[in-house]
């Protein structure tokens, strides 16, 4: 039985490969997703019969080995990496006793940019490491919802764990 993160982090990984697989299919395609521990969701006007094809190649392929599907460079993970490079960063700007905010301002801005330009490499390595986890063994689809809210379309993939 896998646990709570692992659960995730798989979903991660088949929410990723769907999106790759997907973008490749619908040029300038504006879509996002969200993983949690029974499969993922995908937010975007995407035919359902798409959402479908795609998830199933997306598992194919995952299954078959292709871990680099997993990680995605539009991830959340890689805001989050920057964004807390970038704040510790600016904790570390040495404050020093006659130094005014504005004349630490320089330093920070320095520091910050040096934090995101940091993280460009670090985020995926984070979501290899740490968000996603490329291994479905076992795991097949087990359904695809289409829902409305408002303007906004989104698919409920459902994931399970063959018996």
């Amino acid at each position: 039985m896998l646990s709570v993160i692992e659960k995730i982090r798989r979903n991660h990984a088949a929410e990723h490969a769907t999106i790759h697989i997907l973008t490749s299919w619908i040029p300038n395609l504006r879509v996002a997703g969200r993983a949690d521990t029974r499969g993922f969701w995908l937010y975007g006007d995407v035919p359902t019969d798409a959402v479908r094809s795609a998830a199933s190649e997306a598992l194919a392929r995952l299954q078959a080995g292709e871990a680099h599907l997993a990680v995605h460079p539009r991830c959340g993970t890689n805001l989050a990496v920057a964004g807390v490079l970038a704040g510790l960063s600016s904790l570390l700007v040495p404050t020093g006793r006659s130094r005014s905010p504005l004349s630490r301002l320089p330093h920070i801005l320095l520091a910050t940019t040096l934090a995101v330009l940091a993280a460009q490499p670090l985020g995926p390595v984070v979501q290899e490491r740490i968000t996603t986890s490329p291994n479905l063994r076992g795991v097949r689809i087990k359904d695809v919802i289409r829902q409305s809210a408002g303007q906004v379309t989104v698919h409920r993939v459902l994931l399970e764990e063959l018996k």
